[in-house]
């Protein structure tokens, strides 16, 4: 039994590409939607869901009328997911939530003993101590959905996590890889948006032309893997097909290799340690393919060095980190501040907002929610 977070969005329509291709495997408790209801209403009808939420804004009567035919219970809004996270009859949820919305509710989960498919990096972002703690003590596992962060999983798979000398993160380097960084002020919205190898959501599409993406990521797997931040680098690998790699302390490297294909770490993250066949990640090695590495300009993409400070400084300095991103790039995307300005206003709210260390859930949703209106107050009566 298993419920999908997010289920109109890139991960959880792919998640859902898994499910129909294995039909008898998986029962559907739960599918969430923020405001794509017609999508809902689709998946709705081919998976026969138990459960569906709808946290956007809504006609909850017009809903109800809608979704009667298929004798679905509905939940409405932020307390509706965290009811639907409460239900200890599921035995994983696949987290594909955007933001930091998803927190809360997976906190929820673990605690009803579920297991947890993350893709929603924030959840670690914000609260990795405080997350991880909760699920040592419940003995529940988290499996990366993230195609860099489930390649680490896959390769230390069998492995000893005490001989791990470091982990490496890829980086396609985005569309702005060689772009000189002097025009970023003039780049587009749609430039940002227009990925060379993934197709994604906005806002992860945003980071990954920021590199944000890949501080994200950093404090993630400083949790997932319970390594030190001087343990984690970061290369640029344009070609996407290297997901990450693990130097062990005896020199050897592993690394996992697949084309860039959602596809493939969601389906391991439902159906793994098991490998099950599917029509996705083929690579024709007959012809010639090159694999090209080099580091990231860090002056360039100064949030690679942001979401450092930020793990060093601990407490709530990742949640803080965080929340500016995920302000900022909504900001861009709405066209009042200019590409650069994500970064500037990352680093500004890391200087200027106090960090309480060893938080508790209240505390981290405090400086969330603070960081937030600041920025808002500053910048959203701008206009470009």
């Amino acid at each position: 039994m298993i419920s999908i977070w997010g289920s109109t969005g890139s991960i959880g329509t792919q998640t859902l590409d898994f499910v129909a291709l294995n039909p008898d495997a998986f029962q559907i408790h739960c599918l969430t939607t923020h405001n794509n209801v017609d999508l809902l209403l689709k998946q709705t009808e081919q998976f026969r869901p138990k459960q569906v939420v709808i946290t956007g804004d809504c006609d909850p009567s017009e809903i109800q009328a809608t979704f009667q035919k298929y004798n679905v219970h509905i939940l409405f809004g932020k307390l509706g997911l965290l009811e639907a996270a409460s239900n200890p009859d599921v035995d994983l949820v696949v987290n594909a939530l955007v933001g930091a919305v998803g927190l809360e509710a997976t906190l929820l989960a673990i605690d009803s003993n579920v297991d947890i498919a993350l893709a929603n990096k924030e959840v670690l972002v914000m609260a990795g101590e405080l997350v991880m703690n909760r699920v040592s003590e419940k003995g529940v596992r988290i499996v990366p959905i993230d195609s860099e962060h489930s390649a680490l999983y896959q390769c230390l798979q069998g492995e000893n996590p005490s001989q791990i000398r470091r982990i490496i993160l890829t980086a396609s380097g985005g569309p702005f890889l060689n772009r000189d960084a002097g025009t970023f002020p003039e780049v587009t919205i749609e430039e940002a948006l227009s990925h060379p190898n993934w197709v994604m959501g906005q806002k992860v599409t945003i980071d990954s032309a920021t590199l944000m993406n890949k501080g994200l990521e950093i404090i993630e797997a400083r949790w997932l893997f319970n390594v030190q931040p001087e343990q984690i680098d970061v290369v640029i690998h344009p070609q996407s097909f290297i997901h990450s790699m693990v130097e062990f302390v005896d020199g050897s490297i592993k690394a996992q290799l697949s084309t860039p294909d959602m596809h493939v770490p969601i389906a391991y993250a439902l159906s793994g340690p098991d490998r099950w066949e599917s029509p996705w990640g083929s690579q024709d090695f007959t012809q010639p393919f090159s694999m090209d590495f080099q580091p990231p300009d860090r002056k360039k993409f100064a949030s690679l060095n942001l979401a450092i400070q930020s793990l060093k400084d601990g407490g709530t300095a990742p949640a803080i980190f965080n929340a500016a991103d995920e302000v900022a790039v909504n900001l861009f995307l709405s066209g009042k501040i200019r590409f650069h300005q994500i970064s500037e206003i990352v680093e500004q709210a890391l200087n200027s907002h106090r960090i309480i260390d060893n938080p508790n859930l209240e505390d981290i949703l405090t400086a969330d929610n603070q960081v937030r209106q600041d920025i808002l107050n500053k910048y959203e009566s701008e206009i470009l």
